[in-house]
């Protein structure tokens, strides 16, 4: 089945890894290294993602058609290497499908009082 054909559901559940880099993409395109600032902020520091993690998870997330190369653009002196990332349609549908099955995930532990 092509990529494009492929629901939602058919990606889920998502690793902690592939979720946060979702969720750093979710607002704005950004290159490797400030998805993993963003995640260490978003996190707390909780989840550190190494640059070996970081880049095997966008090769994968860029084949299954969940994130999309933006291209490179220099911003500042230095960034004339970096690529950005962006989330596409796909993406940022399989990243609110994984939010909501993780609230209802939270809901059912709340029922049994865990």
């Amino acid at each position: 089945m092509t990529r494009e054909r492929r629901g939602t559901d058919e990606f889920l559940p998502l690793s902690e890894t592939t979720f946060q880099v979702l969720l750093a993409l979710s607002d704005r395109e950004r290159h490797g290294y400030a998805i993993m600032h963003e995640v260490e902020i978003r996190t707390a520091g909780r989840v550190r993602l190494g640059a070996g993690t970081l880049y095997g998870a966008l090769k994968r997330l860029v084949a299954d058609g969940l994130v999309e190369e933006a291209g490179e653009r220099v911003e500042s002196p230095g960034d004339e290497r970096r690529r950005y990332y962006r989330l596409s349609t796909l993406g940022r549908a399989v990243a609110r499908a994984e939010a909501r099955r993780l609230v209802s995930a939270v809901r059912l532990a709340r029922d049994l009082r865990l």
